[in-house]
């Protein structure tokens, strides 16, 4: 089975290097040269339809599309999320092989403000945020394609690369305890993880729901978590009090009853090997 990684980041070769042993794994993006030797090098833009015309051309059974901005800003995300899926769609629209499946990664941030309620596939998507409503547009375009499709949609990601929040407790900034201020977070290791274990699922037939919420099994609020990872860094806080617009606990429950199991199923698991990772 043939495979493409559009926009073929961090995340799409942590994807496709799960994936090269089993299957025919390529990458698509502006300046491949650096990708890992088990990943085919293609160039290309997702927002370039004469190009990606003759990237679909080669017949691929699968495509996985990861995205990354340049800039938080609405004009990168029209252009990168709602520019892309329509240009693939169209693109999809006139190819003579059409991919079997399309996996597109989006983001929680489209179901915006739930005052710490949960929220799973059938919650109601409301997203007051430009980048959540720009990322619901998306999916707009990536539901209607002429082919199976699955959106995945992710919390926020950490990882290696991705360590943010080990630089702030560091720093010293801590949450107060209230109001509650929850955060739902995924390793990139499972990112990866989650993306290949749903191919693997379509290559072996079964059954497959068209959207996934990926995050970890332990959502937490600002205040435990920054308190936990204090504690390990064996620093001091100091408590901030910063806005959080967005405040919700995402379930993965459809996720874990298709059969995936979590490298990093909760938030110490995978800070942990983070922390073990820093230098002396």
């Amino acid at each position: 089975m043939k495979i493409l990684l559009a926009g073929c980041g961090d995340i799409g070769c942590r994807t496709g290097l799960q994936l090269a042993p089993q299957f025919e794994c390529f990458g698509l993006k502006r300046n491949p040269q650096n990708l890992p030797d088990s990943i085919r090098p293609v160039t290309g833009s997702l927002t370039d339809l004469d190009r990606l015309q003759e990237v679909l051309a080669e017949g691929f059974d699968v495509i996985v599309v990861t995205l990354t901005p340049g800039t938080f800003t609405p004009e990168a995300y029209q252009k990168s999320y709602v520019d892309g899926a329509a240009t693939l769609a169209t693109a999809i629209d006139k190819a003579e092989y059409k991919p079997r499946l399309v996996i597109w990664v989006s983001s929680t941030s489209v179901y915006g403000d739930n005052q710490g309620a949960w929220v799973d596939e059938l919650s109601v998507t409301e997203p007051r945020s430009f980048s959540g409503k720009l990322l619901l547009q998306a999916e707009e375009h990536i539901s209607a394609l002429p082919c199976a499709s699955i959106i995945v949609r992710f919390s926020g990601i950490y990882g290696p690369g991705r360590t943010r929040m080990l630089g702030q407790i560091l720093a010293g900034k801590g949450r107060p305890a209230e109001p509650q201020q929850w955060s739902n977070r995924i390793h990139s290791d499972d990112c990866a993880g989650v993306l290949a274990h749903l191919i693997r699922c379509f290559a072996n037939g079964d059954k497959l729901d068209s959207l996934y919420v990926a995050t970890d099994c332990a959502p937490v609020t600002q205040h435990d978590l920054r308190i936990w990872l204090a504690q390990q860094l064996q620093v001091e806080l100091q408590d901030e009090i910063v806005e959080q617009k967005a405040i919700r606990r995402c379930s993965n429950q459809r996720l874990l009853k298709s059969g995936y199991q979590f490298t990093y199923p909760g938030y110490k698991e995978g800070y942990q090997s983070l922390i073990d990772a820093l230098p002396e």
